[in-house]
């Protein structure tokens, strides 16, 4: 089945709705279901880095060996995304989600009864497949089902697995860190649960699709942009989202033991702050989408990342409490940033809903692990209080911004 029959309905690009289509509302049935599916499978993933400091003391690793974990896993992630979201353009499975999700669960099994450093490193490369698998197909979905509201749809989709990534060191720190890594297993059931909902979710698309055959295609609204001004476009993008994630790698992936080393907080005190940190991510999030939609994607995107500089230049040089204070407006800000890069490059690209998707949350997994490994061993070698003070400047990168060109808003958005 071809990209355009996926993409009926609202998935393509930038679809101006034709006289003989009447607009359609938001499913919104699907859109909470899409949403609390990436929750749970972020949830699952967010395990990985709440498990460090258990995995760092139980096999003696060093900061670097932590960062490779990270590496493989979002890579796995990172390299299959926008293959996946090429194969689905092309011909959409509406049932991959959920075994994409089996991938998942594998890597958990694996990850509660790993007995050494390779096992852990493969647990995570699972997870990571199942990652790859997941988000490029749950965004085409998200917008299938969005009746027009593409920024709204997107960050109702992208909460749900900031929510996850919240939640998941919360649970950690109340369930995992008390009970020992062989307690990862419970949270099989949470990648059962998933697996349900998905498949509930690619029977809804599928019939979605064989309806889109007998309704008239949408036209697709062009922007009118030369190919060179595109490629260029989406290489700021590009830069962007390197900015955005390399920093956000950077601050959650060493958070905790920057907050035991500093502070002398205990491993349990310092999962619930993180829990803070990724909590504001994911309110950033939600709001990011639908402002977008209101004022412009390119003003987000250009205040949410850059916006950001002053508070994470102060970040490394205040006391516990302002620690604490200075990451919430730091993760609000920066987070919503992203619903509006990934909408923006699918009007750029229209028609490619699937890879832009693939590219864009590959290359967000792809850029943040390779920022961990980086700083991992940059620790090793120096400080974790050097690590931040250093990431602090890139957010700088999101003056980048003021490069992106102005797009016409496209026929149905609100």
């Amino acid at each position: 089945m071809s990209a355009n029959v996926a993409d009926a309905g609202g998935a393509s690009g930038a679809a101006a709705a034709t006289p003989s289509r009447p607009k359609e509302g938001a499913v919104v049935g699907i859109l909470a279901a899409i949403s609390l599916s990436h929750c749970l499978n972020d949830l699952i993933q967010s395990l990985v880095p709440a498990l460090y400091p258990i995995l760092k003391s139980s096999y003696a690793l060093d900061f670097g060996q932590v960062g490779l974990i990270t590496l493989t896993f979002q890579l796995t992630a990172s390299l299959l995304q926008p293959l996946v979201g090429l194969y689905s353009d092309r011909r959409p499975r509406p049932f991959s989600l959920a075994v994409g999700m089996g991938f998942t669960l594998v890597g958990l099994v694996l990850l509660a009864h790993a007995a050494s450093f390779g096992m852990i490193v493969m647990a995570a490369a699972l997870i990571g497949t199942g990652s790859s698998v997941f988000h490029p197909e749950a965004s085409r979905i998200a917008r299938s089902a969005s009746g027009g509201r593409y920024g709204l749809a997107q960050s109702v989709f992208q909460v749900g697995g900031n929510f996850g990534q919240a939640i998941g060191p919360l649970l950690a720190a109340f369930i995992v860190v008390p009970n020992g890594q062989r307690s990862v297993v419970w949270f099989s059931l949470v990648a059962l649960a998933a697996i349900a909902i998905l498949f509930g979710v690619g029977r809804w698309y599928s019939r979605h699709l064989v309806a889109a055959l007998s309704r008239p295609r949408a036209a697709i609204q062009h922007h009118g942009l030369p190919r060179g001004r595109v490629a260029f476009a989406i290489a700021i993008l590009v830069v962007l989202v390197f900015s955005k994630n390399v920093y956000t790698a950077s601050l959650s992936s060493y958070y905790t033991f920057y907050l035991i080393q500093r502070f002398g907080v205990s491993v349990q005190f310092a999962q619930v702050l993180l829990f803070v940190f990724l909590g504001s991510v994911a309110l950033g999030t939600i709001l990011g989408g639908p402002i977008g939609d209101r004022i412009g994607r390119r003003l987000v995107i250009w205040v949410s990342i850059f916006g950001a500089l002053p508070f994470a230049l102060a970040l490394p040089y205040v006391n516990l409490t302002w620690t604490v204070i200075l990451t919430i407006p730091i993760g609000m800000i920066m987070a919503s940033s992203f619903p509006a890069i990934v909408v923006f490059a699918q009007e750029l690209l229209p028609g490619r809903v699937g890879v832009v998707s693939g590219l864009f949350f590959g290359l967000a997994f792809g850029m943040g692990g390779l920022g961990a490994a980086f700083f991992g061993e940059l620790a090793d070698r120096t400080s974790i209080t050097f690590v931040y003070q250093v990431s602090a400047f890139l957010p700088a990168i999101g003056i980048a911004a003021v490069l992106l060109p102005n797009l016409r808003r496209p026929a149905g958005s609100s």
